[in-house]
C-alpha cells in the first residue's frame, strides 16, 4: 500500500529523470570516446574518459571470471525492488529520506540497466592527480547512489526518531 501517492509519483518520476540523464550521458560517452581515451577538463585533475567496469565499486571483482555479473544483477534487482517499496511506504512528512532513496535508486536502475544489456557498467569521470593517482572512473548514476546515501546519513541524525520508529 503506497502511504502518499503524490511522494510516491514525484520520487518515481525524478527517478526516472535520474535513469535517463544518465543513459543519455553514457550513450554519449560510448559514441564519442574510444575506451580509455582521456580529455582533460581540468588539467592534472578532472578529465572526462570511457572506462567499462565490469565488476562494483572501485572495480571490486571485476576481473572474477563473469559470474559476477549475474550476481551484481541480482543484488541490484532485489535492493532496486526494496527500495520502491520503502518509497511507498513513506508518508508526506519524511521528504529528505524520499530524496535520499530517489537518488539511490535512479541510480542502481542506470548501473543494473547497463549490467544487463553491456555487460558492464560505463565510466566516464575520472579525478586525478596529475598521471600518478586516479580516483576509480564513476558516472551519473555513481553520483546518486554517493548522494542518496550522504542523504540517509544525514536524514539518520536530522530525524532519529525515523530509526527509533520506522514507517
Amino acid at each position: 500500500m503506497i502511504r502518499s501517492p503524490r511522494l510516491f509519483l514525484t520520487c518515481v518520476a525524478v527517478c526516472a529523470l535520474i535513469f535517463m540523464a544518465d543513459q543519455w550521458t553514457k550513450n554519449w560517452f560510448v559514441a564519442n570516446f574510444a575506451l580509455y581515451e582521456q580529455f582533460p577538463v581540468i588539467p592534472d585533475l578532472f578529465s572526462f574518459t570511457l572506462a567499462h567496469n565490469r565488476g562494483a565499486a572501485f572495480s571490486f571483482l571485476s576481473s572474477a571470471g563473469g559470474w559476477q555479473r549475474w550476481f551484481f544483477i541480482g543484488i541490484a534487482t532485489v535492493v532496486s525492488i526494496g527500495l520502491a517499496v520503502w518509497m511507498g511506504r513513506l508518508d508526506g512528512k519524511q521528504k529528505l529520506q524520499a530524496v535520499a532513496l530517489t537518488l539511490i535508486l535512479g541510480g542502481a536502475l542506470g548501473n543494473l540497466w547497463d549490467r544487463v544489456f553491456l555487460g558492464h557498467v560505463v565510466d566516464f569521470i575520472l579525478i586525478h592527480y596529475k598521471q600518478s593517482w586516479f580516483f576509480p572512473a564513476f558516472n551519473l548514476a555513481d553520483m546518486g547512489i554517493t548522494l542518496g546515501a550522504g542523504l540517509m546519513i544525514l536524514d539518520m541524525f536530522i530525524n532519529p526518531e525515523s530509526i527509533e520508529n520506522p514507517q
